[in-house]
């Protein structure tokens, strides 16, 4: 069963779309009409209709659905353009929802996750006229009409791991993802090292569970739906001692919030948006997040197929161009030593600047 939802263009549209109980806007079988945000809305811009299909996580994932979904309703409002989503419940929604997007006469179609790189590249290498952006894949051989949308989201998991090695209680900490594939290990990759170079310079032997870097193996959930088994493996990790864990598994990772919630002193790590926000139900939990500006990719990829400036260049966020970073500490502001705080703005510049590069086999 798939969700079509045509939306109009909303004051504080970003809050609406990762709000901790929000949800999908609803159906509208009228006219979308789009207005400028105070912005002087073109002739082309009002007539032109971004799309987006979904991964299985659906559009309030509080997660990278939810953020991409926040960046097409920013250009609805910015650019006077009007928007719409399909939401997709399975992996088979995949090729139909993107083929309903193309018969829908779409100025541009984002299609969010990894999952959908194959049903993308499909549609697009059969409507060459049509312009396509996917959000965390990248091409072995680039589409010409398909921009990628990538974060190297290691850099910023690196502080992430940096930061738990720094706080933890008990020594140990973990680490987990909802299916084995590039963009999920490429955070557990980086939260690896950061643990690694904690202890590497600070002497220590704080212990990671939930992910082999070498192996490229670890803990697995096998899909971003089931909170239930994200709660099960936090237990798990909670009973053998870990005190900050970081679940990279979508809506499964609220299973992880609900696991540290009933446990005494154990923080959570959320991933893609700041997880204060998008999560408040579980917000006194949040260490921190890694956060991946997904919301501004897909404004800028928009902007450029309206103002007809659209490539099938990628946009790669890093911490230098603040595609990626790590979230404020919110209610752990006063807990974080200034030491620790100055040492993470230290490691982010000297991988900003090239005197530390984070390595992971799914970096971009």
């Amino acid at each position: 069963m798939k969700k079509i939802v045509r939306a109009t263009a909303l004051a504080g549209a970003l809050a609406l779309a990762l709000a901790a109980c929000g949800e999908a806007p609803e159906e509208d079988n009228g006219d979308a009409g789009g207005t400028t945000g105070g912005t002087e809305t073109t002739a082309a811009a009002s007539d032109f209709q971004g799309c987006m299909v979904t991964d299985s996580g659906g559009v309030d994932d509080r997660s990278f659905n939810a953020s991409a979904w926040a960046g097409l309703q920013a250009a609805e409002e910015e650019l006077g353009i009007d928007v719409k989503y399909v939401e997709s419940n399975t992996e088979t929604d995949f090729t139909p929802n993107v083929q309903q997007m193309v018969s829908d006469d779409c100025g541009i179609i984002i299609t969010v996750g990894f999952l959908l790189g194959d049903a993308t590249a499909e549609a697009a290498q059969a409507n060459p006229d049509e312009r396509f952006a996917i959000v965390d894949f990248q091409y072995e051989e680039p589409i010409e009409n398909v921009k990628p949308l990538i974060f190297d989201t290691a850099q910023a998991s690196f502080l992430a791991g940096y930061l738990a090695a720094g706080m933890t209680e008990t020594g140990t900490v973990a680490t987990f993802g909802g299916i084995n594939i590039p963009t999920v290990s490429i955070f557990m990759d980086g939260f690896a090292d950061g643990v690694a170079h904690y202890n590497e310079v600070k002497g220590t032997d704080v212990e990671l569970l939930g992910w082999d870097k070498e192996a490229q193996d670890g803990s697995f959930t096998g899909d971003f739906q089931n909170q239930a088994n994200g709660q099960n493996l936090t237990n798990n990790f909670i009973q053998q001692g870990a005190d900050i864990i970081m679940p990279v598994a979508g809506p499964v990772g609220l299973g992880a919030a609900a696991a540290a919630q009933e446990a005494d002193g154990v923080k959570i790590i959320w991933v893609d948006t700041d997880g204060y926000e998008s999560a408040s139900q579980y917000a006194p939990l949040f260490l921190t997040s890694v956060v991946k500006e997904i919301d501004n990719a897909v404004l800028e990829a928009t902007r450029q197929a309206v103002d007809d400036e659209f490539t099938g260049e990628p946009y790669v966020g890093t911490l230098e161009n603040e595609g990626v970073s790590i979230a404020p500490f919110h209610d752990f502001e006063d807990d974080v030593p200034d030491e620790l705080k100055t040492e993470l703005e230290d490691l982010r510049q000297q991988i900003i600047d090239g005197e530390i590069t984070v390595e992971s086999p799914s970096s971009p």
